[in-house]
């Protein structure tokens, strides 16, 4: 039976739950969407890479799928942990755990180093991601009070990729000695770039090239989500439901095989197709927005006009002269002037790139907080997702083929309307899932579907644009052939998806299904 409705004040120690959980999810959106921001310079940097190349395609992908394969499997495993030991132990290492592993990621000397830490990030977040939802539902038993917690705390997730795209256009000003602007009214002089390097005894993991570069200080800034915690983690408490059935010995023993049973295997199958579709829809467009902005004539013509101030003519010349009587070859000469070339446009094309996220993660914010109202009133869980998968299908094919290969302005425009629609369905697959698994099975079911579906399926697709996009029969650059491969994958992903919505099981209860008899 549903428990009366309660008044939606909390006490100290629930509202120090929800804020070491919006902190949790803020700073996994922050962690991930890193990547998209920083992943062209970076293979520029550590690999000599450019873009549109085989190997820029390779690389892209490689940065994208693997880790995402690492967290899908280890955060697999940690559901399970979640259910066999507790929710807030598994939620405090899964943080300390991708703070630490992105802060190293910014002394990554080669593509294999940022590879490894890349993952280990990844491992961080996917745990993170199940522990928090499973626990923060749980403490919130009475339905009205848990939909309205669920989706306000995940609506930080956007936070945290606005703060990414703040953090790194500093980043980018920074490395390109140009003033500071904070909240867009608050202008620094150009200030001297702290240099990266080594500690002598790690000599032997290679020398970092450009120990200026912006990308490095957005990944170092990682670190931030563990300084706080490791103050309140002792006043964290356990799933008050989870602590009571263990200790009085009627906790179910958690097992994969069990989400496959007769009742539970429709809503496990269907559930983590539709997670993967979310993710794809998010990974295969809205992801490659960093990539698109570089191509559009106003980026253009800034990193234009950048190079005309810093590199002219008369340099270059001089600089062509003076390595040519070093004895210097006319290939490494090219090399080296693409590299300076490299060095002033890459931190312009960031600035932008970061600019456009920030109506991306706007959009989000917008997304999230309406999810968390509508999931109040709207009691059919198919209704909710449409409100969302409707648009979708006509805002995500204009964003991208239209107004991504026209304009910036009309691109980030669109991409409002695209986060709004793409992130706000995630806050949605949040406050689902834990009405979908009985208590303990609760992390397990949400990990199959967060992490098999959404992180190793769904992530596969940012690589999937990239390939479409190497191998479209048209004659254009390669943002424009990014901008059309992603407005085909976004509407052909949500038209698949709010096709399988119809089949969505309705939850039986509003309130959280009751754990099943131990085995």
């Amino acid at each position: 039976m549903i428990a009366p409705p309660r008044p939606l004040g909390l006490t100290a120690r629930e509202w120090l739950v929800c804020a070491v959980a919006a902190w949790g999810f803020l700073f996994d959106s922050y962690e991930l969407l890193m990547l998209p921001l920083i992943v062209r310079p970076a293979l520029m940097e550590l690999g000599g890479i450019r873009p549109s190349t085989p190997e820029f395609t390779f690389w892209f992908g490689m940065l994208f799928y693997v880790p995402a394969v690492a967290g899908g499997a280890f955060g697999l495993l940690g559901g399970w942990l979640a259910d066999r030991f507790g929710r807030q132990r598994l939620l405090t290492a899964s943080i300390v755990l991708y703070a630490v592993s992105s802060f190293l990621s910014g002394f990554a000397t080669s593509l294999t180093m940022l590879l490894v830490l890349r993952c280990l990030v990844f491992i961080g977040v996917c745990v993170e991601f199940v522990a928090a939802i499973a626990w923060l539902a749980e403490f919130f038993p009475e339905p009205r009070r848990r939909e309205a917690v669920l989706g306000t705390t995940q609506a930080f997730s956007s936070v945290g990729g606005l703060l990414v795209a703040v953090v790194g256009g500093l980043a980018s000003a920074l490395a390109g000695g140009r003033p500071v602007t904070l909240l867009g009214w608050l202008a620094l002089p150009p200030m001297p770039a702290p240099s990266i390097a080594l500690p002598e005894v790690l000599s032997f993991l290679g020398h970092i090239d450009n120990p200026q570069a912006d990308w490095r200080y957005t990944l170092m800034s990682g670190l931030l989500p563990a300084l706080p915690l490791l103050l309140v983690r002792p006043f964290l408490p356990e799933s008050p439901p989870w602590l009571a059935k263990r200790r009085a010995g009627q906790l179910g023993r958690p097992s994969l095989g069990a989400l496959f049973s007769p009742e539970l295997r429709r809503t496990t199958c269907l559930v983590t197709a539709m997670f993967t579709l979310s993710f794809a829809a998010a990974f295969g467009a809205i992801q490659q927005a960093p990539q698109i902005v570089p191509g559009l004539p106003e980026t253009r013509a800034a990193v234009a006009e950048a190079l005309d101030k810093r590199l002219p003519e008369e340099k270059q010349a001089a600089l062509r002269a003076q390595w040519t009587q070093e004895g210097r070859s006319e290939n490494e000469i090219k090399q080296r002037l693409d590299a300076e070339r490299r060095r002033i446009a890459g931190p312009v094309e960031q600035g932008f790139a970061a600019r456009a996220t920030t109506f991306q993660e706007f959009g989000g914010i917008a997304g999230r907080c309406a999810l968390a109202v509508l999931a109040v009133w709207i009691v059919s869980r198919r209704k909710l997702l449409r409100f969302f998968l409707i648009p979708a299908t006509v805002i995500l094919p204009v964003t991208f083929a239209w107004a991504g290969t026209t304009s910036l302005p009309a691109f980030e425009r669109g991409l409002f309307l695209a986060g709004f629609v793409i992130i706000g369905q995630f806050s949605f697959w949040g406050n689902y899932l834990p009405r979908a698994y009985p208590l303990h099975l609760r992390g397990t079911g949400e990990s199959f579907s967060a992490n098999v579906g959404g992180r190793m399926l769904g992530s596969c697709f940012a690589a999937l644009t990239q390939w479409l996009a190497a191998a479209l029969p048209i004659a254009a650059a390669h943002p424009a052939r990014v901008a059309y491969a992603a407005a085909g994958v976004a509407f052909l992903v949500t038209l698949a998806n709010l096709l399988a919505s119809r089949f969505l099981p309705e939850p039986a209860s509003q309130a959280l299904p009751e754990d099943a008899p131990p085995s």
